[in-house]
C-alpha cells in the first residue's frame, strides 16, 4: 500500500463527518500527495507533507494508546484524531514552489541543486489557516480547532507563551498532536538524525 493508499484509506475509514467527502476532493487536486512538508528542514521532498502528515498520526495514536497519556484521561474519538493529525498541517497546500540554489559540492565546485521556495498566497499563519481551509468543508469541534491551531506548541518566536499554555490546559488534544508533530518532526523526519 502507497503512503497516498494508506492516507485515503484512513481518511474515509475513521472521518465520517458531514463535508469530509468534498475535503477529500480538494486534497485529490491540490498538491497535497506530492507537496514538501517544509523548503528546507523536515521531509523537504515531494511526497513530504504526506509522509509528515501521516507520521504525526502514528506518532498521536502511540502517544494516546499509552499508559501516561490514559492516566492523563486522554480519550478521544478515532474520528477526531485522524482529523487533527492527518489534517494539521494543509496550511502547507499550494505554498512550495520548485525552485533551485546553488551550492558548493565536497570539491568546492559549484552545484545546482533543486529546492522548494515558499510562496504564500494566503498568508493567514500556520495552525489558523489549516483551521480555516479544514472549516469550509466540515465542521470541527472546539478542541480539534484548538489543537490544528497550536500544534506547533512554544516553537515559533511569535507566539505568545501564555496561549499555548492556556491552549494546552484547556483542550489536551492540543498538547497531544503537539508532542506528536514534535516527535515526527525533530525524530522521525530530522535529517540530523539519519546520519
Amino acid at each position: 500500500m502507497t503512503n497516498k493508499e494508506r492516507f485515503i484509506e484512513i481518511f474515509t475509514s475513521k472521518i465520517k463527518r458531514d463535508g469530509a467527502d468534498k475535503l477529500l476532493e480538494y486534497l485529490m487536486s491540490s498538491d497535497f500527495f506530492v507537496a514538501p512538508a517544509s523548503a528546507r528542514f523536515h521531509s523537504s521532498y515531494e511526497g513530504g507533507l504526506l509522509d509528515h502528515s501521516l507520521n504525526v498520526y502514528d506518532c498521536l495514536v502511540s502517544y494516546l494508546a499509552s499508559d501516561r497519556a490514559k492516566g492523563f484521561g486522554f480519550d478521544y474519538t478515532d474520528e477526531s484524531i485522524a482529523i487533527v493529525a492527518l489534517l494539521h498541517d494543509l496550511c502547507k497546500v499550494g505554498v512550495y514552489k520548485k525552485g533551485f540554489r546553488n551550492v558548493k559540492d565536497e570539491k568546492g565546485m559549484w552545484q545546482r541543486v533543486d529546492t522548494f521556495e515558499f510562496d504564500d498566497q494566503l498568508p493567514y499563519g500556520h495552525g489558523e489557516k489549516s483551521v480555516y481551509i479544514i472549516s469550509g468543508y466540515m465542521r470541527l469541534t472546539r478542541e480539534e480547532a484548538f489543537a490544528i491551531r497550536y500544534h506547533m506548541g512554544y516553537s515559533s518566536e511569535r507566539e505568545d507563551p501564555r496561549n499555548v499554555s492556556a491552549a494546552f490546559e484547556m483542550f489536551p488534544l492540543a498538547f497531544a498532536l503537539s508532542t506528536a508533530d514534535s516527535e515526527a518532526t525533530y525524530f522521525l523526519e530530522s535529517d540530523k538524525r539519519k546520519k
